[in-house]
């Protein structure tokens, strides 16, 4: 695996979420790492809407709850004696993770393997199984 400049790393809170940030961390030392927590939109309120520059309206509370959930995040580095950027993205999880990770450029993604939701595939959950198979960089899946 060669070594990245900038990693993006999908953040819900989860365990595997964590795993995923740890391991960024300690196997990309020199790297920028960014934390994503994505506010999920419901289906039909933005499936007409694509892009990033969209910007749907979302209740301070589900803004609040994301930076809590970043907050987390944040905490977890001092560990490791790091920062981590934090970024809060609007609509489809995995869409949004694929856009951001192309058009900010970043080098790798670090996913864990499962989220917070009980809705899980065999091997991957839905939004890793996703980001692996649309992402225009490499996936590393925290399992």
């Amino acid at each position: 695996m060669a070594d990245a400049d900038r990693v993006l790393v999908p953040y819900d809170g989860s365990p595997h979420a964590d795993d995923a940030l740890a391991f960024a961390l300690e196997r990309f030392p020199d790297a920028t790492v960014t934390a994503l927590y994505v506010i999920e939109i419901p289906g039909g309120s933005w499936t007409f809407l694509e892009g990033p520059e969209v910007r749907l309206p979302v209740s301070e509370k589900a803004r609040a709850h994301a930076t809590d959930v970043l907050e987390n995040a944040t905490e977890q580095t001092t560990e490791h004696e790091r920062e981590v950027a934090t970024e809060i993205g609007v609509g489809k999880p995995e869409r949004r993770i694929v856009e951001l990770a192309r058009d900010e450029r970043y080098d790798t993604i670090v996913i864990g393997s499962h989220g917070r939701t009980d809705i899980s595939r065999v091997l991957l959950g839905s939004v890793a199984e996703q980001v692996v198979r649309e992402s225009p960089v490499p996936v590393v899946v925290i399992r």
